[in-house]
């Protein structure tokens, strides 16, 4: 018998990658933990919206839009939408890669009862 450990954390939104075929406009979240005092880009997650969350969670994220990431991004691809860290995920993963980033992330809600606080700390 094979038995899969799934986590659960919360992760701050800092941006997406919108889509013309992707549910509600969403291609994939991208999202930071914490560090220190700030948030570093623990990766992005793709999956697990439905047609209506999608369209919910990019109507709230378009009204956070900035020019900025408001975090250092090891990479800049054209295209990101960045947002202010307000809105903070619950996030189901299977683990981390040895670069740092989330694997096998799937996108289970919004947190809307959490603050920075609850945003997953890195060590």
């Amino acid at each position: 018998m094979k038995i899969k450990c799934i986590q659960s954390e919360s992760f701050a939104i800092v941006g997406y990658e919108p889509s013309a075929i992707a549910l509600g406009g969403i291609g994939r979240l991208l999202l930071a933990a914490r560090k220190g005092d700030g948030l570093v880009y623990v990766g992005g997650v793709g999956t697990g919206f439905t047609q209506a969350t999608g369209t919910a969670l990019r109507k709230q994220m378009d009204k956070l839009i900035i020019d900025k990431p408001s975090l250092a991004m090891p990479l800049r691809k054209k295209g990101y939408r960045w947002i202010k860290p307000q809105l903070i995920a619950e996030i189901a993963l299977r683990g981390w890669t040895d670069d740092g980033k989330l694997r096998h992330a799937s996108y289970k809600g919004l947190r809307h009862d959490a603050d920075e606080a609850s945003v997953y700390r890195l060590r």
